[in-house]
């Protein structure tokens, strides 16, 4: 049963944002049909946009962490993640990204996830919870299926009014149960920004954890950062993408590949550094990597 949930965010200078994710946040708990209790740990990363003051004023009892301005999303998680475990009473963390709207039914979906796992594989899990764009509808975050190996090709789980399994899942509405803690740990040190929740549902997944998606929608996420052109980017510019936390993250990316596709590694190596110099082959070296 779960009785106390501790709910991880992190956040920079989006204060709009911020405050309506924690105020969908506590209107799913109030509509939720299970009675639990929630303890919120928020790390504002550097914001200089009266984040911290404006949630201590809506939403007295968030607890808010310090960050430096250089933990990003993976560190920003990991930094609310690590004081939320200073509290050995939680049986659940939900992670939630702060650009996440939270459907009033979110909490019963991801109980009713909680629900079907522990009759059918008697164990605690990781539930996914789907994401749609707020204007046109379109599935953004959750699940996926790892259909090829060498191509890192995905397959998104829709959700269809039932509970799916998946490999890969989304952090922005993930919840996780103590049990899957206490076997995988909490995020790797080894990402500064992406990458970190792919890299625990498949490590989860080789544990034969479940990582189930809910069978509905559970909020609402637009994406919001494009694609880079590299035809407007200098090749300065362009190296600094490749290695930035926001963009490419080399070394992230190249610990992610060769942790679970080492044989795929040496080609997106080369494959990166060919498109930072070579911008004009980057649909070559795409179309050759994913045939």
């Amino acid at each position: 049963m779960i009785n106390i949930v501790a709910v991880l965010l992190t956040c920079h200078n989006r204060k709009d944002k911020t405050i309506e994710c924690l105020r969908h946040l506590s209107e799913s708990k109030n509509a939720c049909n299970y009675k639990f209790k929630m303890d919120v740990y928020l790390t504002d990363d550097g914001s200089t946009d009266n984040t911290s003051s404006e949630i201590r004023r809506r939403f007295p009892d968030v607890n808010i962490l310090k960050g430096n301005g250089n933990l990003f999303w993976a560190g920003g998680m990991r930094n609310s993640w690590n004081e939320a475990m200073k509290n050995t009473s939680y049986d659940a963390f939900l992670l939630l990204n702060d650009d996440t709207l939270m459907e009033s039914t979110c909490f019963d979906e991801l109980f009713k996830a909680h629900d079907y796992s522990l009759k059918r594989y008697r164990t605690g899990s990781i539930y996914i919870g789907s994401v749609m764009d707020q204007i046109t509808m379109a599935h953004t975050y959750g699940g996926n299926l790892l259909l090829n190996k060498w191509t890192f090709k995905l397959k998104k789980v829709l959700p269809d009014g039932n509970i799916q399994e998946c490999h890969i899942g989304n952090g922005n509405i993930m919840f996780i149960h103590k049990k899957v803690v206490e076997t995988i740990g909490i995020f790797s040190k080894k990402y500064i920004h992406a990458i970190a929740d792919y890299d625990y549902t498949l490590k989860a997944y080789e544990k034969k954890i479940p990582i189930l998606v809910c069978a509905n929608y559970c909020g609402q996420c637009t994406i919001d950062h494009p694609a880079p052109n590299f035809k407007k980017m200098n090749l300065k510019e362009r190296i600094h993408y490749l290695k930035m936390p926001k963009g490419f993250e080399l070394s992230g990316y190249m610990y992610f590949m060769w942790r679970f596709f080492p044989f795929r590694a040496p080609f997106v190596y080369c494959s990166l550094w060919l498109k930072t110099l070579f911008p004009p082959i980057a649909a070559i070296i795409d179309r050759m990597l994913n045939r």
